[in-house]
């Protein structure tokens, strides 16, 4: 009788379950708490949630609650997973198709009567995104995440309600889970000796490390795909926040808004959006009786083009918070003394009226920085659920006014014309601003802009689109701000945060032409990435690649990969241009196949030439990799180099120090660095960003000996390429007749951070096949060279040099006059081998695909 009596009962409890559902066994608290789950209060001292496990977390609350809805976007770029948690009411979370197209509409209002519009606003739900973490040390955004969700899951008062029945909340628990995997298993690997709380010796994230924030633009790390769907495309949130770490030793937490100077082409109602939520987040800040907030300085309104930077012109509220840093999991004590102002609009560490109240010192923890981002997180959801018609109805403002000025202003609308010096690297730039979500046009017939007639094939992009500012900062020639807000009181320069221009079709080297009136003809407009596929045309002595695309050399490395023969033109001749390749023979379901992966044509060579050619050979390439928290430019490179396929090795100190290198190597790659990191000598200017107390086993240099070994790899016949600031090594270590011409100038005598100047190539230099007569090249940290007069003049070649005037495309260049007709890329003879310096960022970030050619020569004979 007590068995069929609890029968009973449990049925009229399974009963009551089914009838009541979900929330009520949500009322009975039957979510899995973060402390119970993990072990331990997120955030305490020395300990560190890995990913693996928050992953488990979410997919768990994911069972436990119909609040919430668990995504997983895909593999990160080692095969992690990358989640997004989408957390709202039930019934928004089962009406999200219905909720997305009315949140499409607003973004996007074109065509839309006023009438609906209001219904929209009135019926629609803010959409807010945040995420955490980006930059994997700053691990405080991952390690609060599961507690918001929690409460959000968990609290039934009236303002958790409001922000579950007006809110969507996009949440990316970690927008790097790689890098989140590498700082936590080093924090436990070093936990309890010296070097606990010590930063990653190599880059946390595999190509970009600390750069992955600057891929808002040309989204080539598979992490930033990921975000561009969610925010650029298929959601397009009101407000966003990025959640970091700084430095320790100044304010606690910075919140919005930006500073001064302010990047142009915004809608007006962005940079309000930031000072009101940021208000908000402040006041919420003060109330919980948090000390060292600041705000409206520091972190400038024009910088580089990552998420929180670029998200504004998208017409997303973009914003930012930095936490004071720990000794990631743990804690650091500061002095009062210790604790320093110095930045954009913060000159000393005291009380001003965007930082009222500042903290004191002491211990500093990783709890302290979970509680401050809670409580960030949770007042911008508050804010946007307390006004949640405001909010949609500014979206629909930014983008009807957006759309309007573009409408009205000038020019209208930029032209991407069919015919290109390289048309699959055009290809590209236009797959990426789909990417971006800008609406782009391509005619089916030939149409006339201005007096100017373009083909069949061409590509519209009018400014009369929500995403006018994107498109302005992205195709606009531009011009940095140089005003009281850019120089200080002695009217020195300040340097730019990151870069001074982001023009996409400038570092991509694709012609674009702005005009003053909207195309008309016949065009479609684009809705999936433009197919590149390149065809394979018989009949004649073999085939022809064309050396003016950066594909055929990946097309070029494929099929020598396969065992087949390739050859390369060094004369022009029988229509065949110097750098062109062509293939004589090979199976042709090959071919087919790099035709197809590649994009690039090979096109029917009639008649094979006799003179003026050579067989190519792929180069064993080696690329220099030091420890002191990696190498961003060296991980770039690695990036490009696979995405073109080029094989290459990692070269570690020990192998270069052991010497003959020529025995594996024909080509060696220093990346960009100063003279003491590749020595393993830490100049003081770099103490402040590298710390020095990582194990003995991290602290690289290749020393004396390997300067050794690498001279004796030169003159032997190997080549020693140098990128950007490693030029000086080479000049200094190998003793060549060059000058670095930049060294020594002060910021108001020379200034360039992060431009586009203007240079000739000389596209008759092997180095140079392939590329324009004139053209671009990114200067970021670069140089420029004079070859000193001496007896062996005949050593050194100049293959690239900038203009005799008028330098500047875009970003910001004081003292013109010293880079007057300087040698950019230089090469030096070396015993039997060669150096080649050069200057500029060739490969920058993997985005600056105009010069990309000037190292693929250098990676082949």
């Amino acid at each position: 009788m007590k068995s069929l009596s609890r029968f009973y009962t449990w049925l009229a409890v399974l009963l009551l379950i089914v009838t009541l559902g979900t929330p009520y066994m949500e009322a009975q608290e039957n979510i899995t708490s973060p402390d119970e789950y993990f072990g331990f209060q997120l955030g305490s001292d020395r300990n560190i949630a890995r990913w693996d496990k928050i992953v488990a977390y979410y997919q768990m609350l994911g069972t436990q609650s119909d609040k919430l809805k668990v995504i997983d976007m895909g593999p990160s770029t080692m095969g992690n997973p990358f989640l997004l948690v989408i957390i709202s009411s039930p019934d928004n979370l089962a009406n999200l198709d219905r909720l997305q197209e009315m949140n499409a509409k607003l973004s996007d209002p074109r065509g839309i009567a006023e009438a609906e519009i209001n219904k929209l606003v009135k019926e629609g739900k803010a959409v807010i995104c945040q995420s955490m973490s980006l930059h994997a040390t700053e691990i405080g955004g991952a390690q609060m995440a599961p507690e918001l969700t929690y409460d959000l899951l968990t609290r039934t008062d009236e303002e958790t309600q409001r922000i579950l029945n007006n809110v969507i909340f996009f949440l990316i628990p970690s927008f790097n889970p790689d890098g989140q995997i590498m700082v936590t298993d080093w924090y436990y690997k070093t936990k309890g000796t010296d070097f606990e709380g010590t930063n990653l010796p190599w880059l946390y994230h595999k190509y970009a490390g600390h750069d992955n924030n600057r891929d808002g633009d040309f989204i080539n790390l598979v992490e930033s795909v990921y975000a561009a769907k969610i925010m650029y495309r298929d959601w397009v949130p009101q407000a966003y926040i990025d959640h970091h770490h700084m430095g320790s030793y100044g304010a606690r937490f910075y919140v919005p808004p930006y500073g001064e100077p302010m990047r142009p082409y915004a809608d007006p109602l962005i940079w309000r959006e930031h000072a009101w939520y940021g208000a908000h987040i402040a006041y919420k800040l003060e109330e919980k009786g948090k000390a060292g907030i600041l705000n409206a300085a520091q972190y400038p309104g024009w910088g580089h083009f990552g998420w929180h930077w670029i998200t504004p012109f998208h017409n997303i509220a973009g914003m930012l918070t930095e936490s004071a840093s720990a000794k990631l999991a743990t804690p650091l004590f500061i002095h009062p003394e210790q604790l320093r102002g110095g930045a954009r609009q913060f000159p000393r560490y005291e009380a001003q009226t965007t930082f009222p109240n500042p903290w004191e010192g002491g211990w500093w923890r990783l709890r302290d920085i979970v509680e401050q981002k809670k409580i960030s997180a949770w007042a911008l959801l508050d804010l946007a659920a307390r006004n949640k018609e405001t909010v949609l109805r500014n979206a629909y403002l930014k983008a009807k006014r957006q759309s309007e000025r573009g409408a009205s202003g000038s020019p209208r609308g930029y032209v991407v014309p069919f015919v290109q010096h390289d048309p699959l690297t055009a290809y590209k730039m236009i797959n990426t601003l789909l990417l971006s979500g800008i609406e782009i046009k391509q005619a089916h017939t030939g149409f006339t802009v201005a007096g100017v007639t373009y083909p069949t094939g061409s590509f519209f992009i009018t400014l009369a689109q929500p995403k006018m500012g994107l498109i302005r900062n992205l195709l606009g020639r531009t011009f940095y701000a140089d005003n009281d807000w850019t120089r200080d009181k002695n009217g020195i320069p300040l340097r730019p945060y990151d870069l001074a221009t982001h023009t996409m079709y400038e570092f991509m080297g694709v012609r674009v032409d702005p005009v003053e009136m909207e195309a008309e003809g016949d065009f479609q407009v684009l809705t999936d990435q433009l197919p590149i596929s390149g065809k394979v045309n018989s009949g004649g002595e073999g085939y022809v690649l064309d050396g003016r695309l950066n594909a055929s050399f990946k097309a070029v490395n494929l099929l020598l990969d396969k065992g087949i023969e390739v050859h390369r033109v060094d004369k022009a001749a029988q229509g065949l241009l110097p750098g062109d390749f062509f293939v004589l023979n090979g199976p042709q379901a090959v071919l087919e196949d790099v035709a197809k992966e590649t994009g690039v044509d090979l096109k029917l060579l009639p008649k094979r030439p006799q003179q003026g050619i050579h067989q190519v050979k792929g180069m064993r390439l080696g690329m220099y990799q030091r420890y002191w928290g990696g190498n961003m430019d060296e991980g770039w490179t690695r990036l490009v180099l696979e995405q073109f396929a080029f094989p290459y090795t990692s070269l570690k100190d020990a192998e270069i120090k052991k010497g003959n290198l020529n025995k594996k190597y024909d080509v060696i790659i220093l990346p960009s660095d100063s003279t003491g990191m590749i020595l393993g000598e830490i100049p003081a200017a770099y103490r402040r960003y590298v710390p020095t107390e990582f194990p003995p086993e991290y602290r690289s240099g290749i020393g004396q000996e390997g300067i050794a070994a690498l001279k004796a790899f030169v003159r032997a016949g190997g080549t020693l390429i140098t990128l950007g600031e490693a030029g000086s090594f080479a000049i200094e270590k190998f003793g060549l007749n060059i000058r670095s011409v930049l060294d020594n100038l002060k910021p108001e005598e020379f200034f360039c951070a992060g431009s586009t100047l203007k240079v000739k190539f000389d596209n008759q230099h092997p180095l140079a096949y392939g590329m324009p007569s004139e053209g671009y090249v990114v200067f970021y940290g670069s140089q420029a060279y004079a070859i000193n007069p001496g007896q062996h003049n005949e050593s050194y070649d100049s293959v690239v040099r900038f203009k005799k005037n008028d330098i500047l495309q875009s970003g910001w260049l004081i003292g013109e006059e010293h880079l007057v007709n300087k040698p950019a890329l230089v090469t030096a003879s070396f015993g039997k081998g060669r150096l080649i310096l050069y200057g500029f960022r060739t490969q920058h970030r993997s985005q600056a695909h105009g010069t990309f050619k000037l190292l693929f020569n250098a990676l082949i004979r």
